[in-house]
Protein backbone atom coordinates (compact mmCIF):
# COMPACT_ATOMS: atom_id res chain seq x y z
CA UNK A 1 0.00 0.00 0.00
CA UNK A 2 1.48 3.21 -1.01
CA UNK A 3 0.51 6.24 1.63
CA UNK A 4 0.45 9.65 0.62
CA UNK A 5 2.47 12.35 2.53
CA UNK A 6 1.26 15.91 3.49
CA UNK A 7 3.74 18.67 4.02
CA UNK A 8 2.93 17.97 7.54
CA UNK A 9 4.47 14.75 7.71
CA UNK A 10 7.95 16.00 6.30
CA UNK A 11 11.02 15.54 8.88
CA UNK A 12 13.64 17.88 9.44
CA UNK A 13 16.75 16.69 7.64
CA UNK A 14 19.91 18.61 8.47
CA UNK A 15 23.33 19.09 6.37
CA UNK A 16 25.12 17.53 8.87
CA UNK A 17 23.05 14.04 8.34
CA UNK A 18 23.78 14.47 4.75
CA UNK A 19 26.88 15.48 5.12
CA UNK A 20 28.55 14.08 8.51
CA UNK A 21 32.04 13.42 7.25
CA UNK A 22 31.52 17.33 6.65
CA UNK A 23 30.74 17.55 9.85
CA UNK A 24 33.48 15.52 11.35
CA UNK A 25 36.09 17.81 9.59
CA UNK A 26 34.87 20.77 10.42
CA UNK A 27 35.00 20.05 14.38
CA UNK A 28 38.25 18.60 13.73
CA UNK A 29 39.58 21.78 12.34
CA UNK A 30 37.96 24.03 14.64
CA UNK A 31 38.69 22.03 17.87
CA UNK A 32 42.17 21.74 16.75
CA UNK A 33 42.73 25.65 16.46
CA UNK A 34 39.82 27.10 18.08
CA UNK A 35 39.16 24.87 21.57
CA UNK A 36 37.18 27.45 22.96
CA UNK A 37 34.37 27.54 20.45
CA UNK A 38 31.40 25.21 21.71
CA UNK A 39 29.08 23.76 19.52
CA UNK A 40 25.54 23.89 19.86
CA UNK A 41 23.04 21.53 17.46
CA UNK A 42 20.36 23.68 17.37
CA UNK A 43 18.52 24.02 13.80
CA UNK A 44 21.04 24.27 11.69
CA UNK A 45 24.08 23.96 14.36
CA UNK A 46 26.47 26.98 15.52
CA UNK A 47 29.64 27.32 16.81
CA UNK A 48 29.75 30.22 19.40
CA UNK A 49 32.90 31.34 22.00
CA UNK A 50 36.06 33.66 22.23
CA UNK A 51 38.97 33.29 18.93
CA UNK A 52 42.92 33.43 20.14
CA UNK A 53 43.74 37.17 19.49
CA UNK A 54 46.74 36.10 17.18
CA UNK A 55 46.34 32.47 15.78
CA UNK A 56 48.80 33.39 12.74
CA UNK A 57 52.05 31.94 12.04
CA UNK A 58 54.21 34.76 12.48
CA UNK A 59 55.46 36.04 16.24
CA UNK A 60 52.20 38.29 17.69
CA UNK A 61 53.33 42.05 17.63
CA UNK A 62 54.92 43.51 20.81
CA UNK A 63 51.79 46.09 20.96
CA UNK A 64 48.83 43.28 20.20
CA UNK A 65 47.33 43.37 23.15
CA UNK A 66 47.44 47.40 23.43
CA UNK A 67 45.48 47.54 20.73
CA UNK A 68 43.07 44.88 20.84
CA UNK A 69 42.98 44.41 25.06
CA UNK A 70 43.62 40.67 26.26
CA UNK A 71 41.25 38.80 24.31
CA UNK A 72 40.55 38.03 20.29
CA UNK A 73 36.71 38.39 18.60
CA UNK A 74 33.88 36.67 20.99
CA UNK A 75 31.63 35.43 18.28
CA UNK A 76 29.13 32.88 16.34
CA UNK A 77 29.38 31.01 13.64
CA UNK A 78 26.01 29.70 12.37
CA UNK A 79 25.41 27.48 9.86
CA UNK A 80 22.23 27.45 7.38
CA UNK A 81 20.37 23.99 6.37
CA UNK A 82 22.60 24.62 3.00
CA UNK A 83 26.04 24.00 4.13
CA UNK A 84 28.40 23.31 3.08
CA UNK A 85 27.34 24.73 -0.35
CA UNK A 86 26.46 27.81 1.07
CA UNK A 87 28.87 29.34 3.84
CA UNK A 88 28.47 29.98 7.32
CA UNK A 89 27.32 33.33 8.72
CA UNK A 90 30.14 34.76 11.22
CA UNK A 91 28.48 37.29 13.75
CA UNK A 92 30.98 39.06 16.15
CA UNK A 93 29.48 39.07 19.43
CA UNK A 94 32.00 40.65 21.01
CA UNK A 95 33.31 43.86 19.58
CA UNK A 96 30.19 44.52 18.09
CA UNK A 97 30.31 46.55 15.28
CA UNK A 98 28.15 50.02 15.35
CA UNK A 99 25.18 50.00 13.21
CA UNK A 100 26.24 53.01 10.57
CA UNK A 101 29.12 50.20 10.28
CA UNK A 102 27.15 47.58 9.03
CA UNK A 103 26.42 49.76 5.78
CA UNK A 104 29.97 50.20 5.03
CA UNK A 105 32.11 47.98 3.25
CA UNK A 106 35.02 49.18 4.42
CA UNK A 107 34.90 47.48 7.79
CA UNK A 108 33.63 44.22 6.28
CA UNK A 109 30.87 44.07 7.86
CA UNK A 110 27.67 43.23 5.91
CA UNK A 111 23.80 44.46 6.41
CA UNK A 112 22.98 42.01 8.99
CA UNK A 113 25.89 42.64 11.20
CA UNK A 114 27.80 39.56 10.05
CA UNK A 115 31.43 39.16 8.77
CA UNK A 116 32.28 40.13 5.25
CA UNK A 117 35.37 37.66 4.80
CA UNK A 118 34.57 36.45 1.21
CA UNK A 119 35.35 39.34 -0.90
CA UNK A 120 34.16 39.62 -4.85
CA UNK A 121 37.02 37.31 -6.01
CA UNK A 122 36.73 34.79 -3.28
CA UNK A 123 34.30 32.14 -3.98
CA UNK A 124 32.63 29.59 -1.58
CA UNK A 125 32.91 26.17 -3.32
CA UNK A 126 31.91 24.56 0.19
CA UNK A 127 35.32 22.38 -0.14
CA UNK A 128 36.92 25.35 1.44
CA UNK A 129 37.92 25.48 5.09
CA UNK A 130 35.78 26.87 7.84
CA UNK A 131 38.93 26.95 9.92
CA UNK A 132 40.09 29.42 7.36
CA UNK A 133 37.06 31.42 7.54
CA UNK A 134 37.79 31.79 11.59
CA UNK A 135 41.53 32.92 10.71
CA UNK A 136 39.52 35.49 9.15
CA UNK A 137 37.38 36.49 11.52
CA UNK A 138 40.31 36.65 13.98
CA UNK A 139 42.12 39.05 11.57
CA UNK A 140 39.22 41.58 11.24
CA UNK A 141 39.67 41.55 15.23
CA UNK A 142 42.82 42.95 14.72
CA UNK A 143 41.70 45.73 11.76
CA UNK A 144 38.44 46.56 13.23
CA UNK A 145 40.72 48.40 16.06
CA UNK A 146 43.14 49.60 13.72
CA UNK A 147 40.23 51.32 12.00
CA UNK A 148 38.71 51.96 15.16
CA UNK A 149 41.98 53.56 16.28
CA UNK A 150 42.18 55.86 12.67
CA UNK A 151 45.53 53.47 11.48
CA UNK A 152 43.58 52.69 8.52
CA UNK A 153 40.74 54.05 6.48
CA UNK A 154 39.95 51.21 5.63
CA UNK A 155 40.21 47.12 5.64
CA UNK A 156 42.67 44.80 3.45
CA UNK A 157 40.66 42.96 0.76
CA UNK A 158 42.49 39.72 1.69
CA UNK A 159 42.90 40.27 5.59
CA UNK A 160 45.92 40.00 7.74
CA UNK A 161 46.23 36.22 8.18
CA UNK A 162 48.81 35.78 5.62
CA UNK A 163 50.09 39.37 4.91
CA UNK A 164 52.21 41.72 7.32
CA UNK A 165 51.94 44.91 5.78
CA UNK A 166 49.66 46.17 8.76
CA UNK A 167 52.15 44.47 11.52
CA UNK A 168 54.29 47.69 11.66
CA UNK A 169 51.19 49.38 13.28
CA UNK A 170 51.00 46.80 15.98
CA UNK A 171 54.26 46.64 17.44
CA UNK A 172 53.94 50.50 18.01
CA UNK A 173 51.82 52.09 21.00
CA UNK A 174 48.41 53.56 19.12
CA UNK A 175 48.31 56.98 19.65
CA UNK A 176 45.74 58.50 22.35
CA UNK A 177 42.14 58.20 21.44
CA UNK A 178 41.21 61.31 19.04
CA UNK A 179 37.62 61.01 19.61
CA UNK A 180 36.76 61.19 16.09
CA UNK A 181 36.28 58.22 14.47
CA UNK A 182 33.04 57.51 16.25
CA UNK A 183 31.77 60.87 14.62
CA UNK A 184 32.85 59.65 11.16
CA UNK A 185 28.80 58.68 9.79
CA UNK A 186 30.06 58.73 6.51
CA UNK A 187 27.64 56.26 3.99
CA UNK A 188 29.91 57.14 0.88
CA UNK A 189 31.74 53.93 0.05
CA UNK A 190 35.82 55.01 -1.04
CA UNK A 191 36.61 53.15 -4.38
CA UNK A 192 37.18 49.66 -4.17
CA UNK A 193 35.62 45.72 -3.95
CA UNK A 194 32.62 45.49 -2.47
CA UNK A 195 31.21 42.31 0.31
Amino acid sequence: MITAHTPNDRTLTTWWACEPRRLRRDHDEIIAQFPALVWNNAGAGSWEGRLPRWPFDRPEPEHLTTWIGDEGLFLRLEYSQAYPMVAPRLVPLDPLPEPYEWTQTRWHVNGDASLCLLREDAVWTGRESVADLLLKAAGWRVEYELMKHGAIEQMTDNGIVDDDRLDHFLIELPTPDDDTWHHDLKTTEPDGPAC
